[in-house]
């Protein structure tokens, strides 16, 4: 992770950044096909979003750009709405309650950014968020989450 550091911030300003970001699509990509521990479908995607979300951290540690991690979001939550929309609102939570915090965290990050950057986000957290809303509105982490944005 120091040798990332490094090269992003001093070394190789102008493409190390994509570098690492390119890298860190593909771990994700990676860990989006490794098999997981539980016992339910939705326990299984519920410890990969846990260690993606570990990876994605490792990368904004580094790179303080609020548009590639925006990017890097919404192809964790892009993989994970790929599964059934069945898998929510079952009685494993703990799946629901991390892809409504990785939502919010995508929603903060956009909102962080230029308003311009809002329109090429927005039809999809608004998909998103009526999903979650129709599904699992009785987790107070999805309650909370706005209607739409």
């Amino acid at each position: 992770m120091f040798n990332n550091f490094i090269q992003v911030n001093y070394l190789d300003k102008e493409s190390g950044e994509t570098e690492l970001f390119e890298k860190t699509k593909a771990d994700l990509s990676v860990l989006f096909t490794k098999r997981n521990k539980g016992f339910s479908e939705e326990l299984q995607l519920a410890n990969m979003l846990q260690k993606c979300v570990k990876r994605l951290n490792e990368f904004t540690a580094i790179s303080k750009n609020k548009e590639l991690e925006a990017d890097l979001l919404l192809y964790l939550l892009e993989e994970v709405f790929a599964y059934s929309a069945n898998l929510f609102g079952t009685c494993f939570t703990t799946f629901d309650t991390r892809v409504g915090i990785i939502l919010r965290r995508l929603i903060n990050a956009v909102n962080k950014l230029h308003p311009d950057y809002l329109v090429g986000y927005q039809d999809k957290i608004n998909k998103y968020l009526a999903i979650l809303h129709r599904t699992s509105n009785h987790i107070d982490t999805i309650y909370a989450l706005p209607k739409t944005i």
